[in-house]
């Protein structure tokens, strides 16, 4: 390979990378054990948590609330807008950037994944890899079981039900359902 940019520099861009590079390494670590003091303080000592969500994630609004158990690949590349919930075992692998607008209600084990990998074997098995942002609009409700694939934009004020997998964009104000979430309604 020619390019002489990092493999951490690569993933900030979206573009193909391996993930042996140190930095990306090091970013690594310092998300789980943040996600690991967040997983096990005790919940209802709510500013210690909040302090966490802080340092962990690039922004954490005021007023929201997740809660633990969470996991991400490492924090910085996922925005939680303010006033916004989630329910229990949150997964964000934000390898691309996660933007979760404000006043958002995700149900519990929802998955936000924007990571993906070469359809090519060659590259797969050489550990490439590469990441679509995710962007989850104001007064979304994702509900339970939720999968959010690469790339996906959702726009404000839609629902989607429990356990749909949402691997295309959705309009704003509307219901979407199933695997994969197509729209049955306009609200």
């Amino acid at each position: 390979m020619t390019d002489a940019r990092s493999m951490h520099e690569r993933m900030l861009a979206g573009d193909l990378y391996i993930t042996d590079d140190p930095q990306i390494a090091a970013d690594s670590r310092r998300a789980l054990q943040l996600a690991h003091r967040i997983n096990t303080t005790d919940p209802t000592d709510t500013d210690t948590v909040r302090a966490l969500f802080t340092e962990l994630l690039g922004h954490y609004g005021d007023g929201a609330e997740i809660r633990p158990p969470f996991r991400c690949d490492y924090g910085y590349q996922t925005s939680f807008g303010a006033r916004s919930f989630a329910n229990f075992g949150l997964v964000v692998l934000d390898v691309a950037e996660v933007t979760i607008g404000e006043d958002v209600q995700i149900g519990p084990n929802v998955q936000l994944l924007t990571a993906t990998h070469p359809l090519e074997p060659g590259p797969r098995r050489d550990k490439w890899e590469s990441a679509e942002p995710i962007t989850i609009g104001d007064n979304v409700w994702l509900g339970g079981g939720v999968i959010v694939c690469p790339g996906v934009t959702i726009g404000e004020n839609t629902v989607v039900g429990a356990g749909s997998v949402v691997v295309r964009d959705l309009p704003a104000g509307v219901i979407a359902v199933g695997s994969p979430a197509r729209v049955v309604r306009e609200l």
